[in-house]
């Protein structure tokens, strides 16, 4: 059984990890939150416990770490006594982490896929890049990896196979369904880190169709469909890393990912990309000083943690899986909506944030328990489906299914 969680970030989404490790200190042990400004991590502390989020009295402790560094991260890993490391820092951190965790033999958790600052939209499928060249390596030394389990990826993909496993005899499709209702109040914002936000959507738009990679470019591709709750959204085919796993490990023809966007957005997006001013490759000013315009855009808008506290309105993600059941055609949206407002009530955080960060710490309970102790790297789909949604129920994220039998909890018979 594992105990004592180490989170490295400081951002939103390492909020919403604080405050859920906290709430459950008394199966995860102590808790320790790292990153290069320590005063963020003491402000996340501050917050957990203005909350009164610890479930038992402890201490938590904030370290100042720069976790591309692996010597200092494993020194951290030891000094801590962690066995349990949830990486929601930069994607650019993923290979370090996963390293230095490897190296001491202790489980590693993540929210999105690995990037490299000077590439974008790489060859897929994505994992392969990067993450499942320690597959081997992680099976023969015992390491947990569970890769991409926030919530897309991650919850997404555990109600794919949860489609497969109970739901379906074949699956003909997968489409992931990611709608923000909300409204922050802000000429122009993004909901994570805008660098890794306007990264996913710069580059080619990979889907896999007819079980095949296929390519389109951002906005090109649009569909509109009735949610429950959010109401009637348009939803553009986007990247996402979810179809990079989901495509290997699932027998499906077609899996793809959609988001909403307004109409706002695209036009600021689309000038943004137009003046060359969401570039990763760095230019040159008329002063000879040298910049990322990607992270010049980065440092000139709002913090998205920033956005918390006056964010309304609700996010509705889920999966349309089409296929048949005993012969017979079948469609079914299982899902989850949350609410801005509720989440930053109790997690001083947005709801996007709030949906990212509470499932790596429902999966940090299982691997404690030892439920999803599985000593090997796997993506979220090739894990029992059940458990964890049982736990983001009581966590506060409950899965709903809509299909032919009406609108329901998940695990209630139609």
């Amino acid at each position: 059984m594992k105990k004592n969680v180490l989170i490295i970030g400081a951002g939103g989404v390492a909020k919403v990890v604080a405050h859920k490790c906290a709430q459950h200190n008394d199966e995860l042990g102590r808790i320790a939150i790292a990153s290069r400004n320590i005063s963020k991590c003491q402000a996340i502390i501050d917050s957990v416990k203005a909350k009164g989020s610890l479930k038992q009295p402890a201490d938590i402790k904030a370290f100042a770490l720069n976790a591309l560094d692996v010597e200092a991260t494993k020194a951290l890993i030891r000094e801590t006594e962690s066995q349990i490391v949830i990486n929601v820092g930069s994607a650019f951190l993923n290979m370090s982490v996963l390293r230095a965790c490897i190296d001491t033999g202790v489980a590693y958790l993540d929210t999105a896929i690995h990037e490299e600052p000077g590439k974008v939209c790489e060859t897929p499928p994505w994992y392969g890049n990067y993450e499942w060249n320690h597959l081997q390596e992680c099976q023969e030394k015992n390491i947990t990896a569970i890769l991409g389990v926030g919530f897309d990826p991650g919850v997404v993909n555990a109600y794919a196979a949860l489609a497969q496993q109970q739901h379906f005899d074949r699956i003909d499709s997968i489409d992931i369904l990611d709608v923000n209702a909300g409204s922050h109040g802000k000429y122009f914002a993004t909901n994570f880190d805008p660098e890794i936000n306007f990264r996913e959507f710069t580059g080619q738009v990979w889907s896999w169709q007819d079980s095949q990679w296929t390519s389109n470019t951002m906005f090109e591709v649009k569909r509109t469909d009735d949610l429950p709750v959010v109401g009637s959204q348009n939803l553009y085919l986007t990247g996402h890393d979810e179809v990079h796993s989901l495509s290997k490990n699932l027998d499906v023809p077609n899996v793809r990912f959609w988001m909403s966007f307004g109409e706002h957005y695209i036009n600021v997006f689309t000038v943004l990309k137009n003046l060359g001013l969401l570039s990763e490759q760095p230019v040159k000013t008329a002063e000879g000083l040298e910049v990322v315009p990607l992270k010049v855009v980065k440092a000139v808008l709002p913090d998205p943690s920033s956005l918390a506290p006056g964010y309304t309105g609700k996010t509705c993600i889920g999966d349309l899986v089409k296929g048949t059941k005993n012969g017979q055609p079948r469609e079914m949206f299982i899902y989850n909506v949350a609410d801005h407002e509720e989440a930053y009530a109790e997690t001083d955080s947005q709801g996007i944030s709030y949906t990212a960060g509470v499932p790596p710490v429902a999966a940090a309970l299982l691997v404690a328990r030892g439920e999803w102790d599985v000593q090997r790297m796997v993506n979220v789909e090739e894990l029992p489906a059940e458990a964890f949604l049982e736990a983001l129920d009581v966590m506060g994220l409950p899965t709903r299914i809509k299909d032919e039998h009406g609108d329901r909890p998940w695990n209630q018979n139609a």
